[in-house]
């Protein structure tokens, strides 16, 4: 059977745009020759639609927009299409995930979601009613059954203590099911796909059953998509692996009832005239490994589409001569063009001459619009203000973070004046720590690198080096610096970044508490003081723009923590 893989990249809430994103793609489906197309979950409204869902208005929108795919889809070929659908069952939350089968005009078939995801960003049980039942359904001569995105991983154990009472493949592998298909909104973060792989490749090992993997693309909000949608044969083999961070049509030929393909070969169509097909054979004995190549896709993919699902076309920064900054701007300029990025260097008395020359440097590199903005004529009026309070006392904390204040108010000026996005451009270690500034440096829209630890961003910015010096080296060579008071170097207040990252991840990443981590090898006091560190710098996250999310675990919705707590050792 040709099936049709739609990993489209959808606006939440967009429902023309999104109807009209999927109409054309099943009309190019179809002029492939695809019998059936399969899109992502919940397609038609976008994911995650969050609180949106209270609202009737937008239930109402998202089963209009399927009425209107079911109008208006060419006859000839079936769809599987993601939407919010009301529980028409007595009892249970208002609403369904669903994924309906619609085929010349009409609804053959629909499956609700079964399992609803509450762990990490999601929250899935705050909205919709799980399925009180799985079925499979005809088509094509083949047997077939629908896992929304969640349902494929009942064996994986998602977070520690975890398991779902129900496997949902397996009642549809009962039912006799020789087909699966997975439309899924599932959030890119490293290592992620290689899991997912291994999702698909055991259900074919075990059961004998093809399944056809649809991934969501695109940025929404803190989550991005990576796409990469797969189909596994009837032995769990990779016969097609889709683009990453880009949207994609292709058609795959699957395997009849009997085991053999249509055409006696595996491979996928990318053809894009009407009627042409250019067949390539798999090559993938398993997906490939990933690199910083899709860190920087990821990140360059999220803050792309954050900036245009929110009416954004421009883009600015504080450009420090530091490595974070410079990361940011290079992002920027891949994302939305140099042209349409801002740097501005603000020296104080503080700044060295080589970070103003380094910032000079690297702007003149990627062809960005430069502005030097010196801040120590505010920084000389804000002190002379604050004098009568601040006599008698020694410099410290206070006149270092009012710098960084008066950069932020300079660059949200230049935001409410141009209609430009200011980004932030803090990292992980940072904001983990609280080695940051409250309305200073964390002033801004998004926070593109706040899921790297500082040793990740000095990768990331060596992959980007590989093939010329974009990046000065004087950037990645210098000790890390806020350049707040005289000589300040980050390791005045901080262990090296080397070290505090290992104990960062294992703190944030893997859980482990105090004692599980000095068991590993770490100095106890050292380690107490960084998570107690993390602990009183609560307050300063919950108030900082939203994090690109490339980890299993970043800071934002996916870590919730109070903040008026007592400081346990975990």
């Amino acid at each position: 059977m040709r099936t049709a893989i739609g990993q489209i990249n959808t606006t939440v809430g967009d429902f023309e745009k999104n109807t009209e994103l999927v109409l054309e793609k099943i009309q190019k489906a179809k002029e492939l020759e695809a019998e059936l197309i399969v899109f992502p979950e919940l397609s038609i409204c976008g994911y995650p639609p969050m609180d949106l869902l209270d609202h009737d208005a937008f239930v109402t929108g998202s089963l209009s927009a399927l009425r209107r795919v079911q109008r208006e889809a060419p006859s000839g070929i079936a769809v599987v299409v993601g939407y919010v659908d009301r529980n028409r069952e007595s009892g249970g939350k208002a609403l369904r995930n669903a994924a309906a089968l619609l085929s010349d005009g009409q609804v053959l078939h629909v499956q609700n979601k079964t399992l609803l995801p509450t762990y990490d960003v999601f929250d899935e049980t705050r909205y919709f009613e799980p399925a009180s039942e799985r079925t499979v359904f005809e088509f094509g001569g083949r047997r077939i059954g629908i896992a929304v995105c969640e349902d494929l991983w009942w064996e994986q154990e998602v977070e520690p203590g975890l398991r779902y009472p129900v496997d949902p493949v397996r009642d549809l592998l009962d039912l006799g099911a020789d087909l699966i298909l997975a439309p899924s909104a599932s959030p890119y973060y490293r290592g992620k796909h290689q899991l997912r792989y291994s999702l698909l490749s055991r259900i074919g090992k075990r059961s004998g059953a093809e399944v056809v993997y649809v991934n969501m693309v695109g940025g929404n909000d803190s989550l991005i998509f990576d796409g990469r949608s797969m189909a596994t044969d009837a032995q769990g083999r990779l016969i097609h692996l889709g683009r990453a961070f880009e949207e994609e049509l292709a058609v795959i030929e699957l395997a009849g009832t009997d085991g053999k393909r249509g055409d006696g070969r595996s491979g996928v169509s990318t053809g894009s005239p009407a009627g042409e097909r250019r067949w390539a054979e798999s090559r993938w004995p398993e997906p490939p490994e990933e690199g910083w190549d899709m860190v920087e896709a990821a990140l360059v993919l999220g803050l792309r589409d954050y900036l245009k699902k929110c009416g954004f076309s421009r883009v600015h920064l504080g450009l420090s001569g530091g490595i974070d900054s410079a990361l940011v701007a290079v992002l920027a300029a891949r994302a939305v063009g140099p042209q349409n990025v801002a740097a501005f260097s603000l020296p104080s008395r503080y700044s060295s001459e080589g970070s103003k020359s380094d910032a000079r440097l690297l702007a003149e590199n990627l062809g960005l619009d430069y502005h030097v903005m010196p801040i120590e004529e505010s920084f000389q009026g804000m002190m002379a203000t604050l004098e009568p309070w601040f006599k008698d006392t020694e410099p410290g904390l206070a006149e270092e973070n009012l710098q960084a204040r008066i950069r932020g108010n300079l660059l949200m000026a230049w935001s409410n004046k141009f209609f430009s996005l200011l980004l932030e451009t803090g990292n992980k270690s940072e904001l983990a720590t609280g080695y940051c500034t409250l309305y200073g440096d964390m002033a801004g829209g998004l926070a593109v690198i706040g899921d790297l630890f500082k040793t990740e961003v000095y990768a990331l910015c060596r992959f980007i080096n590989r093939d010329e010096e974009l990046i000065p080296e004087s950037i990645l060579e210098k000790p890390p610096s806020a350049e707040l008071r005289p000589d300040q170097k980050d390791e005045d207040s901080l262990p090296s970044y080397d070290l505090l990252d290992r104990i960062l991840e294992l703190y944030l990443l893997e859980n482990k508490t105090r004692s599980q981590i000095v068991e590993a090898g770490y100095d106890g006091e050292l380690v107490g003081e960084i998570i107690a560190l993390v602990g009183r710098s609560e307050y300063k996250r919950r108030q900082a723009p939203p994090v690109l999310k490339i980890s299993p675990r970043a800071f934002g919705t996916g870590r919730r923590m109070p903040i008026a707590r007592k400081l346990y050792e975990c």
